[in-house]
């Protein structure tokens, strides 16, 4: 079966890897693209998703533009990460897409969900708010895509004494990340930097992709050189995870989810960082307080485990605030 999906991206260098992997699956389609800030500003975002659409032959593919900051701040641009343009400042020419519609992106995410009810699949790359202007359009929005794969969150707490990478999507919108989590879904896998940051690419891959001498794996090797120098900040050692190419990953094969957590999410700010947390301590346990100050109505279910032959990490299923 093909698996039809519509990509929500901040179009940084992890996005890019993203979208040159699931262009490169035989059972996916993708069917649209709209281009949110983050990584770089949005127009920037929609530069990079032309530049990686002309590189795999999908000009075809309808692109939207979408918000240009969070629902109620300014926007934060990780320059820093992914350069000043989002791909690492090492693309010389990086076109408009081909079709880039005048339909905005939240209209455009409710347009092609209702046109296709219970066939797409949405996977979320970037900061929630482009999902979140189109929940207020429609709110049975994630209910008639098939599924929806979010790439951010930070699963459950963490162990005593350990905290978590930055999750960069929710703490660039908070509000919208609370009403995406809020919302009704027909199957919503939150993908956290719990479980990105354990799966990590090293020089020996880049070595692998520019030896490759295609041209899609000479510009991942380019992006992803930059990447491992950013992080070798964190490991001291030029690696660096596999944040939204994990997402998608585990969209197209669920089979690959090793451990996953089921309960409630709530959206914690503790003053300096934003997060969206499954509402379960380390070991399973129900937290008893709410991040926003109410009383914990849902009893979370159960974890289920599952074991199959590859990706070592845990990823949070289903998850809903109550």
């Amino acid at each position: 079966m093909t698996r039809r999906v519509l990509i929500d991206t901040d179009t940084g260098i992890d996005d890019a890897l993203a979208l040159l992997w699931l262009a490169a699956q035989p059972d996916v389609e993708i069917v649209g693209i709209t281009a949110v800030y983050g990584n770089c500003v949005v127009d920037d975002a929609l530069r990079n998703v032309g530049h990686v659409l002309g590189l795999v032959g999908l000009d075809d593919v309808p692109v939207a533009r979408g918000a240009e900051g969070p629902l109620e701040a300014e926007a934060h641009i990780a320059h820093y990460v992914h350069g000043h343009d989002g791909l690492g400042d090492v693309v010389a020419d990086r076109p408009l897409p081909r079709v880039l519609l005048e339909t905005p992106a939240a209209d455009r995410l409710v347009e092609v969900a209702r046109a296709s009810p219970g066939e797409i699949d949405l996977l979320t790359l970037g900061p929630l708010t482009n999902v979140a202007l189109a929940l207020r359009a429609e709110p049975r929005l994630l209910t008639l895509f098939r599924s929806v794969t979010i790439m951010g969150g930070s699963g459950p707490f963490p162990e005593l004494g350990r905290t978590d990478m930055v999750d960069a999507n929710v703490q660039n919108d908070g509000q919208a990340a609370r009403e995406v989590f809020a919302a009704p879904a027909t199957s919503r896998l939150m993908v956290g930097v719990n479980a990105t940051s354990q799966v990590i690419t090293d020089e020996s891959h880049v070595a692998a992709l520019r030896d490759s001498g295609t041209p899609t794996g000479t510009f991942a090797a380019d992006v992803l050189a930059t990447y491992l120098d950013f992080y070798r900040n964190a490991w001291g050692r030029r690696v660096s995870p596999v944040h939204d190419g994990l997402a998608a990953a585990l969209m197209v094969h669920p089979e690959w989810i090793a451990d996953s957590v089921t309960g409630p999410v709530g959206i914690t700010h503790d003053g300096f960082a934003t997060r969206g947390r499954v509402l379960l301590t380390a070991d399973g346990r129900a937290t008893d307080w709410h991040p926003e100050g109410r009383r914990r109505t849902t009893t979370p279910r159960p974890a289920r485990r599952r074991s199959p032959p590859s990706a070592p990490t845990s990823s949070c299923r289903r998850s809903s605030t109550p």
